[in-house]
């Protein structure tokens, strides 16, 4: 093809042995791919009613429409296509391609008089009743109904188009498309062959199957990288496929830098088509480009205003309605970047409200149920960060997927329940969060893509993905754990955001390592970063670690102001889990400070809901504590009272210790079993005693042993 495209170097109409037509008024050109496409429809008239089966048809009827409307894909796939739904059609087109491509010049010429002869003359073999029609006559019925007279249109058009381009062509042009057509068979041959030697070589089953994707894998490339300039139709039909899968399953689409060359050589024959340069705004956003997105939207409106679309659409306004979305769509980019001088609702907070409900309002006005349903999720959004109540919030929610069932606004839908999914899981309530992360992930796409894609790969995906995986590790379900991280990896890592949960695990781990005053450091940054954010579920979360950091430097005093206030912004904010833990957390601290009676009733407050939607873990140390609890109040009992206290204990010491082992806990588990032993001696068992000293002596030979016990007393 090298030869072909340097002897067309000053030819405007040639690029690559495809033959323009545009300059003559026709949206479409003759490519060798186009006349194999056309040798198809030639044999199919030429097929009679009898020669193939009704299942054969359909599947012919349904290749044809991406045929005519894709882009030109290699010969070796075309007969791959065309063999899996009608082998004997198959055949016969492989046949005459080869015959035309083997022969000489006049045997297209020839083939295209004969397409010719079908349009014209008394009973031309192309019209309402000829056997072209028959094909769709035997998938639809005995009538072609309106709706799929489109069909037969397209391949009449397309027809009609190719031998309107060809008629207007010079001897030299059809001759280096000839070239072109010889080169393209020869490719095809030599693909095939090559196909054929993989499979004979294959020793197991697995190996075919390894190289059978393999070989997928090369065709596609070798489909983008040889394709040559697109007609109007075949590039309309790729960016609308294209930005289809960006948006529901971007995996499934072009690869960044592949898409990136296919836009570039559209709008190589084609600078003003406004399409490819939004198509490649958003394929550029994909890379985090921030150059080149911003570069390609502007170029995108400044060719939607020298079409004049918008202003013949729009009236004498369209130039300044285009210029408004121009400078909106700008500033969605440039806060997509972090750029946030130019964004305004991130900084007063009190203003946000009110301009959020203004634009609600006037999209229910105006009847734009997708802005008026955003504006509904970022209200909820910003009250539930606010501690409103979360009745209030679904009941808000409710009305916007009223919007999105009526409208069919499958994204919008998507993203409701993930939101459902993030209020349930910031209030708490484990419960509700998994049923709405499932439901999510169990849920098929409302929206009809091609190939078959659902929107299994958008953020609202991501996100219940990941809470999912969070619920599961609280409840220590390992393999439902490793299904979602699986999910997360395979398809969307790349949309999960970092968040400030680094810094915490960083200082769990200096805690771990005794390392208390590095702790304390990185622990009193991050609080104030979190004060800043305004994040209250991590301010929380900090404060109570900083209370743990003072626990174990012995200073528990120091930490009953940490924790009152963590426990007053989770009444404040309606955080119903971390007011339990936080309760959970000053229950202990009395117990250290001496009251455990106190520390007893307020576990009472919180052991419901720490039992009702915590992680495994917690509900471990729940039990623990109340245990320990009961054994130091027991210390004033009478002997009748203070044995069945701790025959109580015992039993919670029990369900402790089947909580510590579901997550593997044994350093918990080992002291479990020393206090489990302590009591059992004080109740003089000495059978049970002696079981659970063993377990905690072969625990403790296994463990290493950090520091000393907070509470040695009985």
């Amino acid at each position: 093809m090298a030869s072909v495209h340097e002897s067309l170097y000053f030819n405007p109409m040639m690029t690559n042995g495809v033959v323009h037509a545009n300059v003559f008024g026709i949206k479409d050109w003759v490519t060798p791919y186009k006349i194999a496409v056309l040798v198809l429809l030639n044999e199919m008239s030429r097929t009679g009613e009898g020669a193939v089966s009704l299942m054969e048809r359909r599947r012919l009827n349904q290749l044809l429409l991406p045929l005519l409307q894709g882009p030109d894909i290699t010969l070796s796939k075309l007969y791959k296509l065309i063999e899996e739904s009608c082998p004997q059609l198959a055949n016969s087109v492989q046949i005459r391609i080869k015959l035309m491509a083997e022969g000489e010049l006049k045997d297209m010429e020839q083939f295209f008089d004969d397409l010719s002869d079908s349009f014209s003359g008394t009973e031309p073999e192309v019209h309402k009743t000829s056997v072209v029609v028959f094909w769709i006559t035997c998938l639809h019925g005995p009538s072609v109904s309106e709706g799929h007279q489109p069909r037969l249109t397209k391949r009449g058009l397309f027809l009609r188009h190719m031998i309107l381009a060809y008629s207007k062509l010079s001897f030299s042009q059809v001759f280096k498309l000839y070239t072109a057509l010889q080169q393209y068979f020869q490719n095809g041959e030599k693909k095939t062959v090559e196909d054929a030697d993989m499979e004979l070589t294959s020793r197991d089953e697995g190996e075919r199957k390894m190289e059978k994707e393999e070989l997928d894998v090369s065709v596609r490339e070798e489909e983008v990288s040889c394709s040559g300039p697109l007609s109007q139709k075949q590039a309309e039909f790729f960016l609308s496929q294209q930005a289809s899968l960006l948006k529901n399953d971007e995996t499934k689409a072009l690869t960044p830098a592949s898409l990136q060359k296919e836009l570039n050589n559209l709008l190589k024959f084609n600078p003003d088509f406004a399409e490819a340069h939004y198509l490649s705004y958003l394929n550029n956003l994909r890379v985090q480009d921030v150059f080149s997105s911003t570069h390609s939207l502007l170029h995108y409106f400044d060719r939607l205003i020298l079409t004049g679309a918008e202003s013949k659409s729009n009236g004498e306004e369209g130039y300044g309605r285009s210029l408004r979305y121009a400078a909106l769509n700008l500033a969605a980019l440039h806060c997509r970047f972090g750029h946030y001088w130019l964004y305004v609702l991130g900084q007063k907070r009190s203003d946000s409200y009110v301009l959020l409900e203004h634009s609600v309002k006037k999209a229910v006005h105006f009847g734009l149920p997708y802005l008026a349903s955003l504006g509904i999720q970022s209200l909820v959004q910003q009250r539930a960060f606010a501690g409103k109540t979360a009745n209030k919030l679904m009941d808000a929610l409710k009305d916007s997927d009223l919007l999105h069932w009526k409208h069919s606004l499958s994204e919008l839908i998507d993203i409701s329940i993930a939101q459902k999914t993030a209020i349930w899981r910031l209030y708490g309530r484990s419960t509700m969060a998994l049923q709405q992360a499932q439901m999510l992930l169990s849920m098929n796409s409302l929206e009809a893509v091609n190939a078959g894609v659902q929107q299994n790969n958008t953020e609202s995906f991501a996100v219940a993905l990941c809470h999912l995986a969070e619920l599961h590790a609280e409840q220590c379900l390992r393999k439902a754990l490793d299904t979602c991280w699986t999910g997360l990896l395979n398809d969307v890592a790349e949309r999960v955001k970092p968040h400030q949960w680094k810094g915490t695990k960083k200082a769990v781990v200096l805690q771990a390592q005794n390392q208390m005053s590095e702790a304390h450091k990185l622990l009193q940054k991050l609080l104030v970063h979190c004060q800043k954010l305004k994040n209250t579920e991590m301010v929380i979360s900090v404060l109570l670690s900083v209370a743990e950091l003072y626990w174990r430097s012995s200073s528990p005093t120091i930490a009953l102001p940490m924790l009152l206030q963590a426990l007053a912004l989770s009444k404040e904010y309606r955080l119903q889990y971390l007011a339990s833990e936080t309760v959970l957390n000053l229950a202990f601290a009395q117990l250290i400070l001496g009251i455990p009676e106190q520390a007893l009733s307020l576990l009472h407050m919180a052991i419901e809901p720490i039992l009702a939607d915590g992680a495994i873990l917690d509900k471990g140390r729940a039990m623990f504590l109340v245990a320990k609890c009961q054994v130091a109040s027991a210390a004033s009992y009478d002997q009748p009272k203070k044995a069945e206290a701790l025959e109580a204990a015992i039993e919670n010491l029990n369900e402790a210790k089947n909580y510590f082992a579901k997550v593997d806990c044994k350093e918990r588990i080992r002291d479990v079993v020393y206090f489990q032993a302590r009591l059992y001696h004080t109740l003089g068992k000495t059978q049970e005693r002696n079981r659970c000293a063993m377990l905690f002596r072969q625990l403790h030979q296994e463990l290493p042993s950090h520091g000393v016990p907070l509470i040695n007393h009985l």
